[in-house]
């Protein structure tokens, strides 16, 4: 199957061409999440070693209750897994489709969202990893562990697990979220410093309605959005700043 051409800002093409180019470029994000999901179980015992580790020392031995729990909880992480493997040509698709109806200045704005917004989304799950899911761990397999024998189950812990750095990974992409709305004329740069008390307020809500069953965790979640929520702040400053200069250089001149 030959890959879809991707269309320049303009190109007129009909609505048969569009169908096509779309199934064509849905083919190619199922087959990259397969392929994905092929590569991610062959490599999914080293990633349930690696989310083991997160646990403390006297709870790595994770513990199974059925006869299929192996078999389905490794295939689901795999399938987990696949899917962030395949993101980049999923992301890669979506934007061949779309960005033919934008103009080039905004594609090239669109580009840099999307580099950083990747960008984040990494450093989300590396702070979830060596940060929050180590002191969730910690907090829930000790609490009260004079009165419980806590046995770690093998899919709720991955769930957690796996729930825990996507909720980094989302917080982490609060700074593109708040610039978004400013760039799109939603909110201005002086409502959101005006107004900071409601917006450390509306963040402790989001971080509190985030996954996490425990205060850890939620603490974890929220500080990482109030100190991500105040450097958007000041980001779009500087990006309104900088359109204002780009703005007044032709009447200058």
């Amino acid at each position: 199957m030959r890959l879809p051409r991707r269309l320049q800002h303009g190109e007129e093409a009909t609505l048969v061409e569009h169908l096509d180019e779309l199934r064509t470029r849905l083919f190619v994000c199922i087959g990259a999440v397969v392929v994905g999901w092929i590569a991610a179980f062959v490599v999914h015992r080293r990633v349930i070693r690696l989310l083991e580790h997160r646990l403390p020392p006297g709870h790595r031995q994770l513990t199974t209750l059925t006869i299929g729990e192996p078999f389905m909880t490794s295939m689901w992480l795999s399938l987990y897994l696949g899917f962030v493997i395949a993101l980049p040509i999923v992301l890669w698709q979506a934007w061949a489709f779309f960005i033919p109806a934008f103009e080039p200045a905004y594609e090239r704005m669109l580009k840099a969202f999307v580099f950083l917004a990747t960008a984040l989304m990494a450093c989300g799950i590396v702070f979830g990893y060596y940060v929050a899911l180590p002191a969730a761990a910690h907090f829930l397999t000790s609490f009260d562990s004079s009165v419980y024998h806590e046995v770690v189950q093998a899919r709720p812990f991955i769930s957690f697990a796996t729930m825990v750095l996507l909720a980094m990974a989302i917080v982490f992409e609060l700074p593109l979220f708040v610039v978004g709305l400013t760039r799109m004329g939603v909110l201005t740069t002086r409502q959101l410093r005006r107004n900071r008390r409601i917006g450390y307020f509306v963040v402790a809500c989001v971080g509190v309605a985030l996954p996490g069953v425990d205060p850890v965790t939620t603490f974890f979640e929220t500080i990482p959005l109030w100190v991500l929520y105040e450097g958007s702040i000041w980001l779009s400053v500087l990006l309104d700043r900088r359109a204002a200069r780009a703005a007044a250089a032709p009447a200058g001149a």
